[in-house]
């Protein structure tokens, strides 16, 4: 693709982040994980209202939860409809611009939504680190006072 002055666009190398380097609300983020364990997710079949006016109801929601991790740490994974194929037990996967989104407003999951992706790659060499999962970090909402009356 051109730019105005006649550059071609390179594309940027990707920065690859560590499990543990994850904060709340960030986005943006490509990691090399294994796919430690997959849990299904029951999905209620309640007719979503936008679609019931359509001719053709909405295909189930296909959720799973999977502990993803590499050598600092693991967090769950949500996986949605296509993806869940993707994320088998043992696979070792790229997640392209995955964000973290506040699960219950308190614990962290990673998520991939439409602008990103998943890619399964070679197996990883690294071995997970189990023992720390920041899923199970509980996280609290504060609000810091406005300073500007000074």
């Amino acid at each position: 693709m051109a730019t105005a002055t006649g550059q071609a666009n390179a594309k940027r190398k990707p920065v690859f982040v560590k499990v543990e380097d994850l904060k709340p609300g960030t986005t943006g983020h490509t990691l090399i994980v294994k796919v430690v364990e997959t849990t299904p997710v029951n999905t209620s079949s309640r007719p979503n209202r936008s679609r019931a006016l359509l001719s053709r109801p909405a295909p189930p929601t296909r959720i799973t939860e999977c502990v993803v991790g590499d050598e600092t740490g693991t967090i769950i994974f949500t996986a949605r409809n296509e993806q869940v194929d993707l994320m088998t037990k043992g696979a070792t996967v790229i997640l392209r611009n995955a964000k973290i989104v506040m699960f219950k407003g308190t614990t962290m999951r990673l998520a991939v939504d439409k602008w990103g992706r998943i890619e399964v790659t070679e197996p990883a060499k690294f071995e997970v680190k189990e023992d720390n999962n920041l899923s199970l970090v509980e996280y609290e909402l504060v609000t810091v006072p406005d300073q500007g009356m000074n």
